[in-house]
């Protein structure tokens, strides 16, 4: 089975200083706003809604940054190919509030927290989305 899901690293700029949007998702983990295609949309508009969904914020697509792929285990269903395309988003209006049903919180840091908070409680296979989103916003991280 192949599953496809999508998301983004959403920022918005607040006077001279930059933030990156980042969420707590129900195990703990941080990581990046995303969710599965459904039918009829494209992969761009599944991204803008799934984080209008989870964090409140609508956004503007401004370029691709990375496909990552994996595989799970779905008890019932056996072993998924799973697909995500991540988007850099500007954020561009709504109001910043967790979906509760699906994630435990989401939040407005600067780039380099974000990246302190991805490599240190994050999932290892988002560390090249953020890391290109950063540097397609000017930081260079380690």
């Amino acid at each position: 089975m192949k599953e496809i899901s999508a998301g983004g690293v959403v920022f918005r700029k607040v006077g001279n200083d930059l933030q990156v949007q980042m969420i707590q998702d129900r195990y703990g983990k941080i990581t990046l706003p995303k969710g599965k295609m459904e039918s009829g949309e494209t992969v761009e508009q599944t991204a803008l809604r799934e984080i209008r969904e989870e964090t409140g914020i609508e956004g503007a697509i401004l370029q691709p940054l990375e496909t990552i792929t994996y595989q799970f285990n779905l008890s019932g269903v056996g072993l998924v190919d799973k697909e995500v395309h991540y988007y850099l988003v500007e954020a561009t209006g709504g109001t910043l509030q967790a979906q509760v049903e699906e994630i435990r919180g989401v939040e407005w840091l600067h780039p380099l927290e974000a990246w302190h908070q991805q490599t240190h409680s994050g999932y290892g296979n988002n560390d090249s989305v953020l890391k290109k989103a950063l540097q397609a916003l000017g930081y260079e991280v380690n």
